[in-house]
Protein backbone atom coordinates (compact mmCIF):
# COMPACT_ATOMS: atom_id res chain seq x y z
CA UNK A 1 0.00 0.00 0.00
CA UNK A 2 1.41 3.37 -1.04
CA UNK A 3 2.47 5.55 1.87
CA UNK A 4 2.04 8.90 0.15
CA UNK A 5 -0.94 10.90 1.40
CA UNK A 6 -3.86 11.15 -0.97
CA UNK A 7 -7.05 13.17 -1.11
CA UNK A 8 -8.91 9.94 -1.91
CA UNK A 9 -7.43 7.84 0.88
CA UNK A 10 -4.94 4.96 0.74
CA UNK A 11 -3.66 3.76 -2.63
CA UNK A 12 -2.86 0.19 -3.63
CA UNK A 13 -0.49 0.09 -6.61
CA UNK A 14 -1.66 3.57 -7.48
CA UNK A 15 -5.36 2.63 -7.33
CA UNK A 16 -7.56 4.19 -4.62
CA UNK A 17 -8.46 1.58 -2.02
CA UNK A 18 -12.12 2.65 -2.10
CA UNK A 19 -12.33 1.68 -5.79
CA UNK A 20 -10.98 -1.77 -4.96
CA UNK A 21 -13.47 -2.07 -2.11
CA UNK A 22 -16.31 -1.13 -4.45
CA UNK A 23 -15.12 -3.79 -6.87
CA UNK A 24 -15.11 -6.31 -4.02
CA UNK A 25 -18.70 -5.34 -3.18
CA UNK A 26 -19.78 -6.01 -6.78
CA UNK A 27 -18.00 -9.37 -6.80
CA UNK A 28 -19.65 -10.21 -3.48
CA UNK A 29 -23.07 -9.46 -4.98
CA UNK A 30 -22.33 -11.82 -7.87
CA UNK A 31 -21.18 -14.63 -5.59
CA UNK A 32 -23.74 -14.06 -2.81
CA UNK A 33 -26.65 -12.79 -4.89
CA UNK A 34 -29.17 -14.08 -2.35
CA UNK A 35 -27.51 -11.87 0.26
CA UNK A 36 -27.09 -8.84 -1.97
CA UNK A 37 -28.57 -6.36 0.51
CA UNK A 38 -26.28 -7.48 3.32
CA UNK A 39 -23.22 -7.35 1.04
CA UNK A 40 -24.13 -3.87 -0.18
CA UNK A 41 -24.74 -2.49 3.33
CA UNK A 42 -21.53 -3.96 4.80
CA UNK A 43 -19.57 -2.72 1.78
CA UNK A 44 -21.05 0.76 2.18
CA UNK A 45 -20.03 0.82 5.85
CA UNK A 46 -16.44 -0.21 5.06
CA UNK A 47 -16.14 2.33 2.22
CA UNK A 48 -17.56 5.09 4.42
CA UNK A 49 -15.07 4.35 7.21
CA UNK A 50 -12.21 4.28 4.71
CA UNK A 51 -13.10 7.62 3.16
CA UNK A 52 -13.82 9.39 6.44
CA UNK A 53 -10.89 8.00 8.39
CA UNK A 54 -8.15 8.17 5.75
CA UNK A 55 -8.96 11.18 3.57
CA UNK A 56 -10.13 14.79 3.98
CA UNK A 57 -13.70 13.82 3.12
CA UNK A 58 -16.65 15.89 4.38
CA UNK A 59 -19.39 13.31 4.91
CA UNK A 60 -21.96 15.86 6.13
CA UNK A 61 -21.53 18.04 3.04
CA UNK A 62 -21.69 14.98 0.80
CA UNK A 63 -24.94 13.74 2.34
CA UNK A 64 -26.39 17.26 2.14
CA UNK A 65 -25.77 17.12 -1.60
CA UNK A 66 -27.00 13.55 -2.12
CA UNK A 67 -30.04 13.31 0.17
CA UNK A 68 -32.53 14.67 -2.36
CA UNK A 69 -31.55 12.12 -5.00
CA UNK A 70 -31.61 9.24 -2.51
CA UNK A 71 -35.01 10.16 -1.05
CA UNK A 72 -36.39 10.71 -4.54
CA UNK A 73 -35.16 7.30 -5.69
CA UNK A 74 -36.55 5.53 -2.61
CA UNK A 75 -39.90 7.28 -2.95
CA UNK A 76 -40.21 6.48 -6.66
CA UNK A 77 -39.23 2.82 -6.31
CA UNK A 78 -41.64 2.11 -3.47
CA UNK A 79 -44.34 4.42 -4.83
CA UNK A 80 -44.32 2.94 -8.31
CA UNK A 81 -44.52 -0.53 -6.75
CA UNK A 82 -47.85 0.57 -5.25
CA UNK A 83 -48.92 2.10 -8.58
CA UNK A 84 -48.12 -1.20 -10.30
CA UNK A 85 -50.14 -3.04 -7.65
CA UNK A 86 -53.13 -0.77 -8.26
CA UNK A 87 -52.80 -1.39 -11.98
CA UNK A 88 -52.68 -5.16 -11.46
CA UNK A 89 -55.64 -5.21 -9.04
CA UNK A 90 -57.70 -3.09 -11.45
CA UNK A 91 -57.84 -6.24 -13.65
CA UNK A 92 -57.15 -4.27 -16.82
CA UNK A 93 -54.07 -6.46 -17.58
CA UNK A 94 -56.46 -9.43 -17.93
CA UNK A 95 -57.87 -7.81 -21.08
CA UNK A 96 -54.47 -7.43 -22.78
CA UNK A 97 -54.19 -11.03 -24.11
CA UNK A 98 -57.37 -10.43 -26.10
CA UNK A 99 -55.74 -7.71 -28.20
CA UNK A 100 -52.12 -8.90 -28.43
CA UNK A 101 -51.03 -10.84 -31.53
CA UNK A 102 -50.21 -14.48 -30.94
CA UNK A 103 -46.72 -15.95 -30.72
CA UNK A 104 -43.45 -14.03 -30.72
CA UNK A 105 -45.09 -11.01 -32.39
CA UNK A 106 -47.29 -10.53 -29.33
CA UNK A 107 -44.26 -10.73 -27.06
CA UNK A 108 -42.45 -8.13 -29.15
CA UNK A 109 -45.50 -5.87 -29.25
CA UNK A 110 -45.55 -5.75 -25.45
CA UNK A 111 -41.86 -4.78 -25.34
CA UNK A 112 -42.50 -2.06 -27.92
CA UNK A 113 -45.33 -0.68 -25.77
CA UNK A 114 -42.99 -0.50 -22.76
CA UNK A 115 -40.43 1.27 -24.97
CA UNK A 116 -43.00 3.84 -26.10
CA UNK A 117 -44.39 4.33 -22.59
CA UNK A 118 -40.93 5.08 -21.21
CA UNK A 119 -40.58 8.06 -23.52
CA UNK A 120 -43.10 10.04 -21.48
CA UNK A 121 -42.96 8.29 -18.10
CA UNK A 122 -40.17 7.55 -15.69
CA UNK A 123 -38.42 4.33 -16.72
CA UNK A 124 -39.23 2.79 -13.33
CA UNK A 125 -42.96 3.22 -13.96
CA UNK A 126 -42.71 1.90 -17.52
CA UNK A 127 -40.76 -1.18 -16.39
CA UNK A 128 -43.10 -2.01 -13.52
CA UNK A 129 -46.30 -1.51 -15.53
CA UNK A 130 -44.81 -3.57 -18.36
CA UNK A 131 -43.84 -6.35 -15.96
CA UNK A 132 -47.29 -6.41 -14.37
CA UNK A 133 -48.95 -6.62 -17.78
CA UNK A 134 -46.53 -9.36 -18.88
CA UNK A 135 -47.16 -11.30 -15.67
CA UNK A 136 -50.88 -11.25 -16.42
CA UNK A 137 -50.48 -12.12 -20.11
CA UNK A 138 -48.12 -15.04 -19.46
CA UNK A 139 -49.61 -16.11 -16.12
CA UNK A 140 -46.36 -15.13 -14.32
CA UNK A 141 -44.31 -17.55 -16.47
CA UNK A 142 -41.73 -15.01 -17.59
CA UNK A 143 -38.46 -16.13 -19.14
CA UNK A 144 -35.39 -14.51 -17.49
CA UNK A 145 -34.30 -13.20 -20.88
CA UNK A 146 -37.69 -11.56 -21.34
CA UNK A 147 -37.46 -9.90 -17.92
CA UNK A 148 -34.08 -8.47 -18.95
CA UNK A 149 -35.67 -7.26 -22.19
CA UNK A 150 -38.47 -5.45 -20.32
CA UNK A 151 -35.85 -3.57 -18.30
CA UNK A 152 -33.87 -2.79 -21.47
CA UNK A 153 -37.03 -1.58 -23.25
CA UNK A 154 -37.85 0.76 -20.36
CA UNK A 155 -34.32 2.17 -20.29
CA UNK A 156 -33.99 2.41 -24.08
CA UNK A 157 -37.36 4.10 -24.46
CA UNK A 158 -36.28 7.00 -22.28
CA UNK A 159 -32.87 7.48 -23.90
CA UNK A 160 -34.07 9.99 -26.48
CA UNK A 161 -36.52 11.88 -24.26
CA UNK A 162 -35.71 14.50 -21.63
CA UNK A 163 -38.70 13.19 -19.67
CA UNK A 164 -37.92 9.48 -19.89
CA UNK A 165 -34.79 9.19 -17.75
CA UNK A 166 -33.07 11.05 -14.92
CA UNK A 167 -29.86 11.35 -16.95
CA UNK A 168 -31.56 12.98 -19.94
CA UNK A 169 -33.44 15.30 -17.56
CA UNK A 170 -30.06 16.30 -16.08
CA UNK A 171 -28.83 17.08 -19.59
CA UNK A 172 -31.90 19.24 -20.21
CA UNK A 173 -31.24 21.14 -16.97
CA UNK A 174 -27.65 21.66 -18.09
CA UNK A 175 -28.81 23.44 -21.24
CA UNK A 176 -28.91 20.58 -23.73
CA UNK A 177 -31.80 21.00 -26.15
CA UNK A 178 -34.33 18.12 -26.31
CA UNK A 179 -33.62 18.03 -30.06
CA UNK A 180 -29.95 17.24 -29.34
CA UNK A 181 -30.97 14.19 -27.31
CA UNK A 182 -33.68 13.01 -29.72
CA UNK A 183 -31.32 11.20 -32.19
CA UNK A 184 -30.58 8.70 -29.41
CA UNK A 185 -33.78 7.00 -30.55
CA UNK A 186 -31.91 5.81 -33.67
CA UNK A 187 -29.74 3.59 -31.49
CA UNK A 188 -32.53 2.88 -29.04
CA UNK A 189 -34.88 1.59 -31.75
CA UNK A 190 -32.10 -0.56 -33.23
CA UNK A 191 -31.37 -2.06 -29.82
CA UNK A 192 -35.08 -2.76 -29.29
CA UNK A 193 -35.26 -4.68 -32.56
CA UNK A 194 -32.20 -6.76 -31.63
CA UNK A 195 -32.95 -7.71 -28.02
CA UNK A 196 -36.70 -7.63 -28.59
CA UNK A 197 -36.53 -10.19 -31.40
CA UNK A 198 -34.42 -12.63 -29.42
CA UNK A 199 -36.28 -12.18 -26.12
CA UNK A 200 -39.68 -12.50 -27.82
CA UNK A 201 -38.67 -15.85 -29.29
CA UNK A 202 -37.42 -16.95 -25.87
CA UNK A 203 -40.71 -15.98 -24.24
CA UNK A 204 -42.89 -17.44 -27.00
CA UNK A 205 -41.13 -20.76 -26.60
CA UNK A 206 -41.29 -20.59 -22.80
CA UNK A 207 -44.91 -19.43 -22.43
CA UNK A 208 -46.61 -18.16 -25.62
CA UNK A 209 -49.53 -15.76 -25.81
CA UNK A 210 -52.72 -17.84 -25.96
CA UNK A 211 -56.24 -16.77 -26.69
CA UNK A 212 -58.40 -16.97 -23.57
CA UNK A 213 -62.11 -17.43 -23.16
CA UNK A 214 -63.93 -14.12 -23.27
CA UNK A 215 -64.98 -14.20 -19.65
CA UNK A 216 -66.44 -10.98 -18.27
CA UNK A 217 -63.80 -8.84 -16.56
CA UNK A 218 -64.93 -6.10 -14.23
CA UNK A 219 -62.29 -3.38 -14.40
CA UNK A 220 -61.84 -1.25 -11.27
CA UNK A 221 -61.85 2.20 -12.86
CA UNK A 222 -61.26 3.94 -9.54
CA UNK A 223 -57.92 2.21 -9.18
CA UNK A 224 -57.10 3.05 -12.79
CA UNK A 225 -57.97 6.64 -11.99
CA UNK A 226 -55.43 6.65 -9.17
CA UNK A 227 -52.82 5.14 -11.51
CA UNK A 228 -53.50 7.77 -14.18
CA UNK A 229 -53.44 10.61 -11.62
CA UNK A 230 -50.06 9.52 -10.21
CA UNK A 231 -48.49 9.30 -13.67
CA UNK A 232 -49.85 12.70 -14.68
CA UNK A 233 -48.60 14.20 -11.41
CA UNK A 234 -45.07 12.83 -11.89
CA UNK A 235 -44.80 13.93 -15.52
CA UNK A 236 -46.23 17.39 -14.77
CA UNK A 237 -43.93 17.88 -11.79
CA UNK A 238 -40.94 16.84 -13.87
CA UNK A 239 -41.77 19.34 -16.61
CA UNK A 240 -42.56 22.25 -14.28
CA UNK A 241 -39.62 21.76 -11.93
CA UNK A 242 -37.05 21.46 -14.71
CA UNK A 243 -38.37 24.37 -16.74
CA UNK A 244 -37.69 26.84 -13.92
CA UNK A 245 -34.30 28.39 -13.12
CA UNK A 246 -32.28 26.26 -10.69
CA UNK A 247 -32.19 22.49 -10.59
CA UNK A 248 -35.09 21.81 -8.24
CA UNK A 249 -35.24 18.19 -9.35
CA UNK A 250 -31.66 17.66 -8.19
CA UNK A 251 -31.98 19.36 -4.80
CA UNK A 252 -35.40 18.21 -3.66
CA UNK A 253 -37.33 14.92 -4.01
CA UNK A 254 -40.17 16.63 -5.88
CA UNK A 255 -41.13 13.69 -8.08
CA UNK A 256 -41.46 11.33 -5.13
CA UNK A 257 -43.42 13.93 -3.19
CA UNK A 258 -45.90 14.40 -6.04
CA UNK A 259 -46.28 10.65 -6.45
CA UNK A 260 -46.95 10.02 -2.76
CA UNK A 261 -49.37 12.91 -2.39
CA UNK A 262 -51.58 11.39 -5.08
CA UNK A 263 -51.18 7.86 -3.68
CA UNK A 264 -52.21 8.97 -0.19
CA UNK A 265 -55.15 10.93 -1.56
CA UNK A 266 -56.17 7.94 -3.68
CA UNK A 267 -56.06 5.65 -0.66
CA UNK A 268 -59.28 7.35 0.48
CA UNK A 269 -61.04 5.51 -2.38
CA UNK A 270 -58.90 2.38 -2.65
CA UNK A 271 -56.56 1.15 0.13
CA UNK A 272 -52.85 0.79 -0.58
CA UNK A 273 -51.12 -2.59 -0.46
CA UNK A 274 -48.54 -1.92 2.24
CA UNK A 275 -47.15 -5.46 1.95
CA UNK A 276 -46.06 -4.61 -1.61
CA UNK A 277 -44.47 -1.43 -0.30
CA UNK A 278 -42.52 -3.38 2.31
CA UNK A 279 -41.21 -5.85 -0.28
CA UNK A 280 -40.24 -3.02 -2.63
CA UNK A 281 -38.49 -1.24 0.22
CA UNK A 282 -36.00 -4.08 0.65
CA UNK A 283 -34.90 -3.93 -2.98
CA UNK A 284 -34.83 -0.15 -2.83
CA UNK A 285 -32.44 -0.17 0.13
CA UNK A 286 -30.11 -2.42 -1.86
CA UNK A 287 -30.00 0.06 -4.74
CA UNK A 288 -29.63 3.03 -2.39
CA UNK A 289 -26.62 1.38 -0.75
CA UNK A 290 -25.01 0.83 -4.17
CA UNK A 291 -25.81 4.37 -5.33
CA UNK A 292 -24.30 5.82 -2.16
CA UNK A 293 -21.22 3.57 -2.58
CA UNK A 294 -20.83 4.85 -6.14
CA UNK A 295 -21.19 8.46 -5.04
CA UNK A 296 -18.25 7.96 -2.66
CA UNK A 297 -15.92 6.95 -5.48
CA UNK A 298 -13.26 9.52 -6.49
CA UNK A 299 -14.51 10.00 -10.04
CA UNK A 300 -13.76 13.65 -10.78
CA UNK A 301 -12.58 13.28 -14.35
CA UNK A 302 -13.38 11.01 -17.29
CA UNK A 303 -11.23 10.07 -20.28
CA UNK A 304 -11.13 12.50 -23.20
CA UNK A 305 -14.55 12.59 -24.86
CA UNK A 306 -14.62 10.40 -27.97
CA UNK A 307 -17.18 7.98 -29.33
CA UNK A 308 -15.08 5.12 -27.96
CA UNK A 309 -14.93 6.54 -24.43
CA UNK A 310 -18.68 7.23 -24.62
CA UNK A 311 -19.28 3.58 -25.46
CA UNK A 312 -17.10 2.61 -22.49
CA UNK A 313 -19.25 4.81 -20.22
CA UNK A 314 -22.23 2.63 -21.10
CA UNK A 315 -20.39 -0.48 -19.96
CA UNK A 316 -19.31 1.26 -16.74
CA UNK A 317 -22.88 2.44 -16.09
CA UNK A 318 -24.01 -1.18 -15.78
CA UNK A 319 -22.24 -1.38 -12.41
CA UNK A 320 -21.73 2.29 -11.54
CA UNK A 321 -24.50 4.80 -10.88
CA UNK A 322 -25.07 6.64 -14.16
CA UNK A 323 -26.17 9.88 -12.47
CA UNK A 324 -22.69 10.91 -11.17
CA UNK A 325 -21.19 9.65 -14.45
CA UNK A 326 -23.52 11.92 -16.41
CA UNK A 327 -22.80 14.88 -14.12
CA UNK A 328 -19.03 14.51 -14.56
CA UNK A 329 -19.45 14.13 -18.34
CA UNK A 330 -21.55 17.30 -18.52
CA UNK A 331 -19.09 19.26 -16.38
CA UNK A 332 -16.14 18.04 -18.45
CA UNK A 333 -17.88 18.76 -21.76
CA UNK A 334 -17.03 17.64 -25.26
CA UNK A 335 -19.51 14.75 -25.43
CA UNK A 336 -22.15 14.16 -28.07
CA UNK A 337 -25.51 14.51 -26.23
CA UNK A 338 -27.30 11.78 -28.19
CA UNK A 339 -24.50 9.24 -27.85
CA UNK A 340 -24.05 10.07 -24.16
CA UNK A 341 -27.80 9.78 -23.46
CA UNK A 342 -27.98 6.43 -25.22
CA UNK A 343 -24.87 5.03 -23.57
CA UNK A 344 -25.56 5.90 -19.93
CA UNK A 345 -29.28 5.19 -20.33
CA UNK A 346 -29.24 1.80 -22.05
CA UNK A 347 -25.93 0.54 -20.64
CA UNK A 348 -27.43 0.00 -17.18
CA UNK A 349 -29.66 -2.76 -18.56
CA UNK A 350 -26.76 -5.19 -18.86
CA UNK A 351 -27.07 -6.36 -15.23
CA UNK A 352 -30.15 -6.35 -13.03
CA UNK A 353 -28.90 -3.78 -10.51
CA UNK A 354 -27.43 -1.50 -13.19
CA UNK A 355 -30.58 0.62 -13.29
CA UNK A 356 -33.46 1.51 -11.00
CA UNK A 357 -35.81 -0.14 -13.50
CA UNK A 358 -33.90 -3.42 -13.11
CA UNK A 359 -34.09 -3.28 -9.33
CA UNK A 360 -37.82 -2.54 -9.52
CA UNK A 361 -38.46 -5.54 -11.79
CA UNK A 362 -36.31 -7.78 -9.60
CA UNK A 363 -38.50 -6.73 -6.69
CA UNK A 364 -41.50 -8.22 -8.50
CA UNK A 365 -39.57 -11.30 -9.68
CA UNK A 366 -36.80 -12.09 -7.15
CA UNK A 367 -35.43 -14.86 -9.37
CA UNK A 368 -33.97 -12.09 -11.54
CA UNK A 369 -31.48 -11.22 -8.78
CA UNK A 370 -28.71 -13.34 -10.23
CA UNK A 371 -26.08 -11.81 -12.49
CA UNK A 372 -25.02 -15.17 -14.02
CA UNK A 373 -28.66 -16.02 -14.87
CA UNK A 374 -29.31 -12.48 -16.14
CA UNK A 375 -26.29 -12.62 -18.47
CA UNK A 376 -26.83 -16.23 -19.54
CA UNK A 377 -30.44 -15.69 -20.58
CA UNK A 378 -30.27 -11.97 -21.32
CA UNK A 379 -27.04 -12.03 -23.38
CA UNK A 380 -28.93 -10.26 -26.15
CA UNK A 381 -29.14 -7.04 -24.10
CA UNK A 382 -25.35 -6.33 -24.04
CA UNK A 383 -25.17 -7.36 -27.69
CA UNK A 384 -28.05 -5.05 -28.58
CA UNK A 385 -26.45 -2.21 -26.61
CA UNK A 386 -23.27 -2.38 -28.70
CA UNK A 387 -25.14 -2.83 -32.01
CA UNK A 388 -27.48 0.06 -31.18
CA UNK A 389 -24.56 2.31 -30.25
CA UNK A 390 -22.72 1.55 -33.49
CA UNK A 391 -25.91 2.14 -35.49
CA UNK A 392 -26.40 5.49 -33.76
CA UNK A 393 -22.79 6.47 -34.39
CA UNK A 394 -23.01 5.40 -38.04
CA UNK A 395 -26.25 7.29 -38.71
CA UNK A 396 -25.75 10.31 -36.47
CA UNK A 397 -21.98 10.66 -36.36
CA UNK A 398 -19.99 12.38 -33.62
CA UNK A 399 -21.35 15.85 -32.86
CA UNK A 400 -19.83 16.98 -29.55
CA UNK A 401 -21.00 20.03 -27.67
CA UNK A 402 -18.29 22.65 -27.09
CA UNK A 403 -16.42 22.54 -23.76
Amino acid sequence: MDGAPSTVGPLVLGIPLVLLLFGAVLVGIVVLHKRGLEVAVVGLAVILVTRVAFSPFDLVAHLAEEWGKLVNLLGLLVGFALVADDFEVSRLPELVPRVLPRGALGCFTLLALVWLLSGVLDNIAAAMIGTIVAAGVFERRLHPGYLAAIVAAANAGGAGSVLGDTTTTMMWIDGVSPLEVLPAYLGSATALIVFGTVASRQQAKHAPVHARPAKPVRVDYRRLGVVAATLVAVVSTNIIANSRPGSWAERLPLLAAALWLVLIAGSLWRPLNWRRARDAGKGSLFLLALVLCASLMPVDELPTATWKSTLALGVVSSIFDNIPLTKVALDQGGYDPALLAYSVGVGGSMVWFGSSAGVAVAGLFPEARSIPKWLRHGWHVPAAFVIGFLALYGLHGWNPRPH
